[in-house]
């Protein structure tokens, strides 16, 4: 099952198919899309379940909310392009910046 995902992940094709594959892996895993967590992070604190590339599975209270980041970790203007599928987030307890993939994520709970 984590196979097939995986290959319908890595077919995605340019035509509008995408966002259907997204949202149906999402569902299958029962998450939200990659656009949606970026939302919800945006808004507040997230609680993300993921498993890390060595296999452990790493749960962390996280946010990108410009609210509740302290001021002077806000991140700068960057002209660096965005790596699709990893996330970039503000751990809240560890106080600082961390990223996942966004294909390992098992669970998300809004705060």
């Amino acid at each position: 099952m984590e196979e097939e995902k995986e290959a319908m992940t890595n077919s995605l094709q340019t035509d509008g198919t995408e966002s259907l594959v997204s949202e149906t892996v999402a569902n299958l895993k029962k998450i939200p899309t990659e656009k949606d967590l970026t939302n919800l992070l945006s808004e507040g604190i997230v609680v993300v379940t993921f498993n890390k590339l060595d296999g452990d599975e790493r749960v962390m209270t996280c946010t990108k909310s410009v609210k509740i980041i302290p001021e002077g970790s806000l991140p700068k203007n960057s002209k660096s392009p965005r790596v699709q599928g990893l996330v970039t987030v503000w751990d809240v307890n560890a106080k600082g910046w961390r990223s996942f993939k966004y294909d390992r994520v098992t669970k998300v709970e809004a705060q």
